[in-house]
């Protein structure tokens, strides 16, 4: 691995053959994706009192014996209770050379669930990230913020990113990207990342998103397709181009302007400044290469964001700016891009909530 930049489907593959990413059991394809790998939950989960982090120089499993207050078995499948925090080891573990870190995030369907997921590690003092020469196991902390859901081993909650280097576009290169691309539909605000805003006048409807019910039944992962969304989200709708922001509500809107990520490019949606306003957006946040792009199926995709309020009521108007997009080169081209080719779910996208509802 010589290239700079985030390492491709095909090295990874190379990666898991030579012992650098490992798993019980063995990793199988369909975790591969153009620029990250699935991570996949195991067979226990501890219920903890609080989420924490290792520490320098502390093992996760010393610390689960300070905070657990009891263990679910997942083999049968089990529910995570809304509100609750709970640590699952990981069934991959890494063993990472000098050079190579990694940064993990929630999968695009688990953040549009209001499911945090973050990943830590021994001796972590970060959430999501994993330096250089890391070796040891992967831990998911999972806590559902809006509705119980049931899980099983192996479900893929979350995925991990490696970089070889430092890769991220600076202002410059991503303006002559644009340039060359047009990344984005409509004025490009390029600012430490290329800044995307919220649309609240939609040309054809005055569905603007949707807000999470606060009581509702639980949610199985695996039924794809399945919920009917009015039984877990109400419909947010505005013809006046604005909507006020409730506090501790958990809304999903979408992005005014289309986005596109070229085959040799990824990019890592980041949270606007917290000065533009008392919530969050983005739980989830990677973009693979092939996103909204010709060459894999798309003209433009819109993203989608996860939205929760803090703590005033907030107003939330059409245009405003609430999230950047982070580009970064590619280390090569990976074999599969995002999009039709390998069946993605959220190409072409508008407002679309996860895919188990219907």
């Amino acid at each position: 691995m010589t290239s700079t930049g985030v390492l491709p489907s095909q090295t990874l593959r190379a990666m898991i053959a030579q012992g650098t990413i490992a798993a019980d059991p063995a990793i199988i394809d369909a975790q591969i994706q153009p620029a990250s790998l699935d991570l996949r939950l195991g067979t226990v989960a501890y219920r903890v009192r609080a989420s924490f982090l290792a520490g320098q120089g502390r093992k996760v499993a010393d610390r689960i014996a300070e905070f657990e207050m009891h263990r679910v078995d997942l083999t049968h499948g089990a529910v995570l209770e809304k509100g609750c925090v709970y640590l699952i080891p990981l069934m991959e573990r890494l063993r990472l050379p000098a050079g190579v870190n990694a940064v993990a995030n929630a999968k695009s369907s688990t953040g549009r669930l209001d499911l945090l997921t973050r990943t830590i590690t021994d001796g972590g003092t970060e959430f999501d990230r994993i330096p250089e020469g890391y070796e040891g196991p992967l831990y998911a902390e999972v806590c559902p913020r809006s509705f119980s859901v049931l899980v099983r081993p192996g479900m893929r909650l979350n995925q991990i990113r490696f970089r070889q280097g430092q890769a991220v576009l600076d202002d410059a290169a991503l303006a002559a990207l644009h340039e060359a691309e047009t990344l984005v539909s409509g004025e490009a605000v390029i600012s430490e990342g290329l800044g995307f805003s919220v649309d609240l006048r939609p040309t054809d409807s005055d569905l603007v998103g949707y807000r999470a019910k606060p009581h509702t039944g639980v949610i199985d992962l695996d039924r794809i397709g399945h919920y009917p969304a009015r039984d877990f989200w109400e419909e947010v709708r505005t013809t006046e181009g604005r909507i006020i922001l409730d506090p501790g509500a958990f809304y999903i809107l979408v992005s005014r302007e289309a986005v596109t990520i070229p085959p040799d490019y990824a990019a890592e949606m980041a949270p606007y400044l917290a000065m533009v306003g008392e919530f969050r957006v983005h739980y989830a946040g990677f973009f693979d290469p092939g996103f909204g792009h010709a060459a894999a199926g798309g003209a433009g995709s819109r993203g989608v964001l996860e939205v929760r309020c803090h703590e005033a009521p907030f107003v939330l108007e059409h245009g405003q700016v609430v999230g950047r997009l982070v580009y970064e080169r590619m280390a090569a081209r990976p074999d599969t891009l995002y999009g039709r080719e390998i069946k993605s779910n959220y190409q072409g996208q508008g407002l679309k909530l996860a895919k188990q509802f219907r």
